[in-house]
């Protein structure tokens, strides 16, 4: 019989969790009651230092299991939080060893924590057997599947407990990498040599002097065109995009038939899917005059559709975690390419690849180096894990050398005794970035590095131009920015509303230039901060623009909606077409006295919704560092908390840094923040890299 509802229930559901199992036994001699932690966790939770999420999944496992252990209800509370944090799963060595590490607490928290972790187990051994004790866990491979809401996976000496669906993610997703990384087409190599002559030109001898490394954008042309997995990883300006239009043209030439070849094009968010399909045609329109009369390209690209979001490709529906496209509904599609792929969490991708036919080629591009998705997973991250080294097979570098005309240096190779690991065969990381050669793209190399030295170096040589740093900043001095830019930067906001100001002529024609002509003026500027909440994140910082732009005389705030109230929209809605992550600006429509609309600039694609009809959406003058990944500014300010701990670390800096075109500025309130963050590197708990490995024919990996 089910337990009844209550509200722990319902807040456990948020996991995905149904628990009708029957009372675990109660272990043996428990140092603290089961009752007296929970009261703790929840003590904990009203103190801030968990969520109230936390605290009410252990309450759900208690008050459906009274015999719940408390080495069960610690552990539970602790995934729940990571899980909030991004983390796929709780490895239990780190939490046995060091409990306040994993949670990254400060005093008191710290101390209190530990004080609840001296009464627990001391040995890894002794909490994988009080886990694996409780009917609620089940342990992977071992115990009968009896839909457990936890599961207990992993090696014996690196055990791993997991909310179940998210077991269920990372095994379908490593399953699904392999098999697409396994299934080969048949080219021929002489082939493809010839077409990637055509499309970037004979290959090139080094010069007298100069770096060996290959030309890694025909290499991974020629690496996609052989599996139906291929993942291109690099960084702003190394070309992914430019690369993956030359694959497309390469895979019409190779094809007997291609009119028949049904290409899609997404990304994470609507501003990415936008760019992915500008810069991709544009690329096409380049390749088509130069193989005039080698392939009709024009022809064939035309059938090329819109990019799209991955919500919209795969027919997100509300108030359910389910696609319309699955396994059973497979996408009608040969070729997929998806960029900014660093953002696609464990559960999207999961869902991505059993929507996607068995056949259908996956082209993934991203930087492996930028933040991961807000949602739990690191999934472009694990999968580049052997990106820098190569790690090529004998078979690769044979490949190349026959597909490419280019022979990989040495130290790209599998290490002699080692076998080869398979994801790593289809990835290439594309290494010279063609756009940051100057100080952005060398403070973005050095925080990537984690070399602080180096990042002082960058910015102190900069002197203000195109990099600059004040690390003693205010709230006024982050303000002026937004208002009036800077000496060497003078991209702010001002921009946006002077053409707001400018009302256009009549007629549609005049009033669409006119919006388009505002909303990339808005691109133009943009604060990015590292967190939502305070003085120093986003909330805060929106409502202080917004009166500063008033005062300035820029804007005339009356009421929620008001005529260049910019906006990003939170939640997906299909039926508008609008997603989570889109930007537009909240302007008047062409018939005079119309209600206002918010308009939306895909590409060159101008649309617009009602302000009436959008009830989840939020001021957007600053933006967090995770919301703009996909898009760029010609002046990028960085707002760095003076509390932001765990939070502030080298990839929200990276990415931060590399939205910036032209110019990138840092604001902190106080030295050491940029310090301490650019040694800071991000490590989300996952065993999906396990799962990848050459071993991970071991069932319980």
């Amino acid at each position: 019989m089910s337990p009844p509802r209550s509200r722990s229930n319902d807040d456990a559901a948020q996991f995905g969790l149904d628990f009708d199992a029957a009372p675990a036994p109660a272990l043996a001699g428990p140092p603290m009651a089961a009752p007296d932690l929970l009261a703790t966790l929840r003590a904990w939770s009203e103190s801030g230092w968990l969520r109230r999420l936390d605290s009410a999944l252990a309450a759900f496992v208690l008050d459906t299991d009274p015999a719940a252990s408390p080495v069960l209800l610690f552990a539970v509370a602790v995934l729940a939080q990571m899980e909030g944090r991004g983390h796929t799963c709780l490895p239990l060595q780190p939490l046995v060893e060091d409990a306040t590490a994993v949670l990254g607490w400060a005093s008191p928290a710290r101390e209190a924590c530990q004080a609840v972790r001296d009464t627990l187990p001391a040995t890894v051994a002794e909490w994988t057997e009080a886990l694996s004790a409780s009917l609620a866990v089940r342990v992977a491979h071992a115990a009968a599947d009896q839909g457990q809401p936890f599961v207990l996976a992993g090696p014996a000496h690196a055990p791993r407990l997991y909310l179940r669906r998210y077991w269920d993610h990372e095994r379908e997703v490593a399953r699904q990498l392999r098999e697409r990384a396994s299934r080969t087409w048949p080219v021929e190599a002489p082939a493809v040599q010839r077409w990637l002559d055509r499309l970037f030109g004979p290959p090139a001898a080094p010069a007298a002097g100069s770096s060996d490394e290959p030309d890694w954008q025909r290499l991974a042309c020629a690496v996609a065109v052989r599996a139906g997995l291929a993942v291109i990883t690099g960084g702003p300006g190394t070309g992914k995009t430019y690369t993956a239009a030359r694959l497309l043209a390469l895979l019409f030439a190779l094809d007997p038939e291609p009119d028949r070849l049904r290409v899609a094009l997404a990304a994470p968010t609507g501003k990415a899917a936008a760019r992915l399909k500008q810069s991709i045609d544009t690329s096409l329109q380049g390749l088509a005059e130069a193989l005039d009369g080698h392939l009709d390209l024009t022809a064939l690209t035309q059938r090329i559709g819109a990019a799209r979001t991955l919500h919209a490709l795969l027919g997100a529906r509300p108030d359910t975690r389910r696609m319309q496209h699955d396994a059973t509904r497979p996408l009608d599609v040969d070729v997929l390419i998806v960029d900014e792929a660093s953002m696609i969490h464990l559960e999207m991708m999961s869902a991505l690849l059993q929507a996607l036919p068995p056949t259908a080629r996956l082209v993934l591009l991203g930087d492996k180096d930028q933040l991961a998705s807000v949602e739990a997973g690191a999934v472009l991250g694990d999968l580049c894990r052997d990106a820098e080294a190569g790690a090529y097979s004998p078979d690769t570098v044979r490949y190349a050398a026959e597909a490419t005309g280019l022979m990989l240096p040495v130290r790209y190779h599998t290490t002699a005794g080692r076998r080869p690991p398979l994801l790593a065969q289809q990835t290439v990381m594309l290494r010279q970035s063609r756009r940051f050669s100057g100080p952005i793209g060398q403070l973005a190399l050095a925080v990537n590095a984690g070399k602080a030295v180096d990042v002082r170096a960058v910015l102190q040589s900069a002197g203000g131009g195109a990099v600059h740093a004040n690390e003693h900043a205010t709230t006024p001095e982050v303000l002026a920015l937004a208002v009036h830019g800077r000496p060497g930067a003078v991209a702010s906001y001002r921009d946006y509303l002077t053409v707001v100001a400018a009302r256009p002529q009549p007629g549609a024609e005049a009033h669409a230039a006119w919006v388009a002509s505002a909303l990339r003026a808005f691109e133009r500027f943009r604060l990015l901060c590292a967190v939502r909440e305070g003085d120093w994140g986003a909330i805060g910082l929106n409502r202080l623009v917004e009166r500063a732009l008033a005062q300035a005389g820029l804007l005339t705030p009356r009421g929620e909606w008001y005529v260049g109230r910019p906006v990003m929209v939170t939640r997906n809605d299909p039926s508008l077409g609008v997603f989570n992550g889109d930007i537009g600006l909240t302007l008047p429509p062409a018939t005079p006295g119309g209600a206002l609309r918010v308009w939306f600039l895909d590409g060159e694609q101008l649309r617009s919704v009602g302000v009436s009809r959008l009830a989840h959406v939020e001021t957007a003058f600053a933006m967090t560092v995770h919301k703009s990944q996909g898009s760029e500014f010609e002046h990028t300010v960085l707002v760095l908390p003076p509390h932001g701990g765990v939070l502030l670390n080298r990839e929200l800096v990276y990415t931060g840094i590399t939205r910036a075109r032209e110019a990138f500025t840092l604001m902190a309130p106080q030295p050491g923040l940029l310090a301490a963050a650019t040694q800071r590197p991000t490590r989300r708990a996952s065993g999906l890299i396990d799962l990848l490995a050459p071993t991970a024919d071991h069932p319980n990996a």
